[in-house]
């Protein structure tokens, strides 16, 4: 059995966003994944990191991938049916949003059947999912100074300047 926990930030929503997942094995190593996008969502930073730590399970090992977010949980295990049915529409009957990255994540679940989601309570202390939440907030921080030095490439010149 290997454990994930996977989460996702976006500083601004839609703004600079990062994912991590943690996978950790039944003999306890573990193994970090992080990356990020200059310009995304909280949401599509969570099935992202979903994907990408499922992507690199073996397909024949028992998981669980514990997330934060009720969105991608109850997407990977209630509302994909429905939507399919309806031809990737919500109940309102609007495109799904973030098809192309539910359409990712199905694509890797499809070819790793013994892999299930739960859902697990942010911010209340359980320490991997707190972990994850770090390291995807700091992969959303790296974007937005990347972001901030690109637009504004001299912030002190400019202070300086105001400053005479």
């Amino acid at each position: 059995m290997i454990t994930v926990y996977a989460d996702g930030s976006a500083i601004g929503n839609p703004g600079p966003g990062g994912w991590a997942a943690i996978l950790v094995s039944e003999d306890g190593a573990s193994r970090t994944l992080t990356g990020g996008a200059a310009h995304t969502t909280n949401n599509r930073m969570e099935l992202m990191a979903a994907t990408e730590a499922l992507q690199v399970l073996p397909a024949d090992v028992p998981s669980v991938v514990f997330c934060d977010s009720e969105y991608v949980v109850k997407g990977a295990t209630i509302w994909r049916r429905d939507w399919k049915r309806r031809g990737w529409k919500s109940s309102s009957g609007k495109l799904v949003a973030n098809l192309d990255l539910w359409q990712a994540l199905y694509a890797v679940l499809d070819t790793r059947p013994l892999a299930t989601f739960r859902w697990v309570r942010g911010h209340a202390g359980n320490r991997l999912n707190e972990t994850a939440d770090k390291l995807a907030r700091a992969e959303a921080e790296k974007r937005k100074l990347a972001r901030d030095t690109r637009t504004d490439p001299a912030p002190f010149g400019r202070q300086w300047e105001e400053g005479r």
